[in-house]
């Protein structure tokens, strides 16, 4: 008993002191100050450093060309703009080793013979190139077609791409060749020179007349008239004193330094020369009956006559 009744009494003392103690404790715990210069400090910091990577990225944005932009694997769309010089941008890189070379085409083989070279005086009676290009290859195919089998004096007169026109004019048929029609005269000079004069009537090559090796052969004079052209000058003996007339005819041959020009006359007439690669042309129109051959003049640079036809022993003057 005496036990509770001195705890009874000492309660309400202990609970007055202890409230007291932690009234005095509460009134010590305080929360921090909030800190907020320093929040603002760095509130200022990011601002800045935002607008530095705004900053940044714009100008990133403004260093891009206008007219060029990247859409996906090396795809490129050029603005319509202006004529501005185009920025290509291209997700894949070129290689930068060395480029393949592109392999050129073969040069074409020529398959037409060479023009004469001056076909105002060389293509005559309204002859075309194209014309006499065609009689010259009928009459190597009518070479192909009539010759003997090859033997050691066999020579293949080749392509008409080997060969220059160097003549082709009308043809008066006579009694021993009836039918008018034109003559073709080619050279060539590889891989062994050749003269050739083809006939040709009615679309075909009626007659065809070679010449094989160098066209001065043992002469030694600056001119050489090719000995087979006489074909070209006159008409039949059968016809003697009786030709067609008027009448076109023509002469062909050699030349050589120093002749630089020549003149011909045939019957009362002049004619017209043709100086072509080392070859001359002569021809004309005859209205008269003739005896004689033409008469073929050369001279050099200077005006000297070099050659002149009657002095030439290998010449035949007259006509048979």
């Amino acid at each position: 008993m005496s036990e509770e009744t001195q705890g009874g009494g000492a309660e309400p003392d202990f609970e007055e002191r202890l409230r007291t103690l932690l009234a005095g404790d509460a009134a010590q715990v305080r929360p921090s100050p909030v800190p907020y210069p320093e929040i603002r400090r760095r509130g200022l910091v990011e601002r800045r450093r935002r607008r530095g990577v705004t900053g940044a990225a714009l100008a990133a944005l403004a260093a891009v060309p206008v007219g060029a932009y990247a859409l996906g694997g090396g795809s490129t769309v050029t603005s319509p703009a202006g004529p501005g010089p185009t920025a290509l941008v291209s997700a894949h890189p070129a290689p930068t080793g060395p480029a393949t070379p592109t392999p050129s085409a073969p040069a074409a083989t020529p398959t037409a013979p060479a023009r004469p070279a001056s076909p105002a005086h060389q293509l005559l009676d309204g002859i075309t190139f194209e014309q006499a290009a065609a009689g010259l290859g009928k009459c190597l195919d009518y070479d192909k077609a009539h010759r003997a089998p090859k033997g050691p004096t066999h020579t293949d007169l080749g392509r008409p791409a080997d060969y220059r026109i160097i003549l082709a004019m009308r043809a008066t048929g006579d009694s021993n060749a009836p039918g008018d029609g034109y003559f073709v005269v080619a050279v060539r000079q590889k891989p062994v020179p050749a003269r050739l004069i083809c006939t040709v009537k009615d679309g075909a090559a009626s007659g065809l007349n070679t010449s094989i090796g160098d066209p001065f052969g043992d002469a030694k004079t600056p001119v050489v008239p090719d000995i087979n052209s006489g074909k070209l000058y006159q008409q039949s003996v059968i016809d003697k004193g009786r030709w067609k007339l008027p009448f076109r005819w023509g002469i062909v041959g050699g030349l050589r330094a120093p002749v630089t020009r020549m003149t011909v006359s045939y019957g009362d007439a002049a004619g017209q020369v043709v100086l072509d690669h080392g070859w001359f042309v002569a021809t004309g129109t005859l209205h008269q009956q003739v005896t004689n051959a033409p008469h073929l003049k050369g001279y050099d640079a200077a005006g000297k006559l070099v050659y002149d036809s009657d002095q030439d022993a290998s010449y035949q003057k007259t006509l048979p």
